[in-house]
């Protein structure tokens, strides 16, 4: 026997199911998304919360004419089995399958790619003045949650929508900030009142009645329009995006299908800016999710009889690292601060804001605001930490400049997440951040090689008097033996691993461990590799890059960055201004390209950045073009082409 799910592939089948199946339609979406998170990990708890949204959403509008913009895009599941996608959706996340996030080369019904919150309102904004220019009619739609409705962006578009008054709707989905308790049968009927043709109509004759009474028209419109409010503000508190020009509708049961329905279908037709308040339920539908939806926010695979999370044994992971080290520094320094921007648990903040909460701050998602917020507690005398994903860090590249770096402030910026993330794709790759920040004047930026290295640049980040950023990435560390003491790392300083006379490895962060083992594997083929671990990305040890370049000839740099503007390039200008101009340099990292989503061991192995890969470089090198011994001279270093070798990718 088929299900209803089985017959829907375009929101044309949808449309096809009578209204009274819908929550049957609705059990069986949220039986797909839990069977196959708990394979596949992923985020479960915010797409349980959205499905009859979503199913009444395409149920009344016509996508893709209409347009329908998700916010951050990570409750999308529900979107994406009604819009043709259904029998892939068992490679959700995975390597050449379908991405967890909105993207528009994989559906027409993927109106903007999105993975970074606060941009829906804006991007519906700009459709909705497309179409206006058009001369169109179709509909434009934001869905957007209460969490990303802090994000500044969210309501720069609110404020700017308001003005221009164009025909557009936004959905916010009030599924953890409680805005109101107002849900249920009143609101309903306010709701069926305020977006009904009837009303609306009235209101808008008596408004031309008032303002044809001679003197006093126009000031018996603007007091039924505060009498309107008043009253409106008694059951409905949507005086602030009233306030901003939108007609306020809500709340509403974000799970009442009917309800849902009645009111998509009655504001559809209701002229200028409208935003619909529905409140959900996160994790709705599976136990474990509605009792911890943090935890199930972006989940691994789980066991779904227990709800038991599925995982190896493992070293500790870096933000685990990073946590228990921040909290046993600040034991002793007063004057530490944690922030973070909507992300506690993610960044490992939690346990210090347990333990300080009077000096741990989360501000939103408003990265920018968290940055700035640093540099004025750093004004005052005290040491802020200011932990941030690689990804959400970009968001506040300005402040960073202007608001930190210019006036030399000590801010450290714990960057977890950084270098290749994995299944989110390339919304969330932090592949980047080496290039936006070692061009900034003050600015420190370390790698550490294991979670012990993290221990000391964390400590050396505190005590240097000026910004400094130590990037991580995500996972789990290698598992080495972990240092009591606590160390600072002499500024610019790296580490020799191993000796060789044939190459100089340059490696940075959790790219060392694996030129090492390269190294071991070249040996057996006659190449004997020197191994760096850089440590510092800016400032670098060019006293022994130095060296090194002239005793050898040869170097190759590695890291989890784009190449462009990257620790090679570092090295590459270091080179140059040095006239060390015969020296030649092989780079390894991510080409100019955005990486798609899979696991960070196939994206590492596709490359070239696995032992495997950097030791199949380095003898294609030898292979090709025997090296001889490099001296200096008066051209210009020679990087060895990308393109010299082939299927290095």
């Amino acid at each position: 026997m088929s299900t209803l799910l089985e017959r829907i592939n375009n929101p044309d089948d949808l449309k096809q199911i009578p209204r009274y199946d819908l929550p049957k339609l609705a059990e069986e979406i949220r039986e797909v998304i839990i069977n196959t998170v708990s394979k596949t990990g992923g985020h479960l708890a915010s797409n349980l919360g959205v499905v009859e949204l979503t199913i009444a959403i395409h149920y009344v509008f016509n996508a893709p004419v209409d347009k329908i913009i998700w916010d951050v895009g990570h409750q999308t599941y529900t979107h994406k089995l009604l819009t043709g996608r259904r029998e892939r959706f068992h490679t959700l996340r995975q390597y050449q399958g379908i991405s967890g996030f909105p993207k528009r080369d994989e559906s027409i019904y993927d109106t903007f790619n999105t993975g970074h919150s606060g941009t829906s309102i804006s991007v519906a904004l700009a459709l909705a003045k497309s179409r206006d220019v058009r001369c169109e009619d179709n509909s434009v739609i934001a869905v957007i949650g209460d969490g990303s409705m802090t994000a500044g962006l969210a309501f720069e578009g609110l404020n700017n929508g308001g003005a221009l008054n164009s025909d557009m709707i936004v959905i916010l989905n009030d599924n953890e900030m409680s805005i109101s308790p107002n849900v249920g049968a009143l609101s309903v009927h306010l709701n069926r009142i305020l977006t009904g043709q009837l009303f609306n109509k009235m209101r808008s004759e008596v408004e031309m009645i008032f303002k044809a009474i001679p003197r006093i028209g126009n000031q018996m419109v603007r007091f039924a329009e505060r009498v309107e409010e008043a009253i409106k503000g008694i059951f409905v508190p949507g005086r602030l995006f009233e306030d901003l020009g939108f007609k306020y509708v809500g709340p509403i049961d974000g799970h009442n299908i009917p309800h849902l329905l009645d009111t998509f279908n009655s504001v559809k037709k209701l002229k200028g800016p409208i935003l619909i308040h529905v409140v959900t339920k996160k994790g709705k539908g599976y136990p474990p999710a509605e009792k911890e939806a943090d935890s199930f926010h972006g989940t691994p695979p789980f066991d779904i009889k227990t709800g038991n999370f599925i995982k190896k044994e493992t070293p500790p992971s870096y933000t685990d690292i990073f946590s228990k080290t921040l909290v046993e520094i600040a034991r002793e320094d007063e004057r530490i601060i944690g922030i973070t921007a909507a992300m506690a648990d993610g960044t490992g903040l939690d346990r210090f804001a347990t333990e300080f909460p009077h000096r741990f701050y989360d501000v939103g998602i408003a990265e920018q605001h968290a940055v700035t917020f640093a540099g004025g507690m750093a004004l005052e005398g005290f040491k802020p930490v200011v932990a941030i994903y690689s990804t959400f860090l970009q968001r506040a590249y300005d402040q960073i400049l202007h608001d930190v770096c210019i006036m030399n402030l000590p801010v450290t910026f714990a960057i977890d997440r950084a270098g290749l993330v994995g299944e989110d794709g390339p919304t969330h790759q932090g592949l980047f951040d080496i290039s936006y920040l070692r061009s900034l004047p003050n600015m420190v930026v370390m790698a550490p090689k294991d979670e012990n290295e993290l221990r000391h640049m964390l400590r050396t980040a505190l005590d240097y008097h000026g910004p400094a950023a130590v990037r991580y990435p995500r996972g789990s560390g290698v598992g080495v033996p972990i240092d009591k003491k606590l160390i600072s790392i002499e500024m610019g300083i790296a580490e020799v691993l191993r000796d060789g006379k044939d190459v100089v490895i340059l490696a940075i962060g959790n790219t060392v461990y694996p030129a090492l083992e390269s190294a071991v594997q070249l040996e057996l083929d006659g190449i004997n590799a020197t191994v760096i671990n850089a440590r510092f990305i800016k400032p670098l040890d060019t006293d022994l890059i130095g060296k090194l370049a002239k005793k050898i000839g040869f170097i190759v740099t590695i890291e989890e960055n784009v190449l462009q503007g990257g620790f090679g390039s570092a090295v590459l200008e270091y080179l140059s201004e040095s006239g060390l101009t015969d020296v030649r340099v092989k780079r390894i990292g991510i080409p100019d390209e955005f990486v798609a989503h899979g696991s960070p061991q196939i994206i590492r192995k596709n490359y070239g950045l696995d032992e495997g890969g950097i030791s199949r470089i380095i003898r294609e090198v030898f292979e090709s073009r025997p090296l001889r011994k490099m001296g200096v001279s008066s051209r210009p270093s020679r990087e060895i082409p990308h393109n010299h070798f082939p299927d290095i990718r």
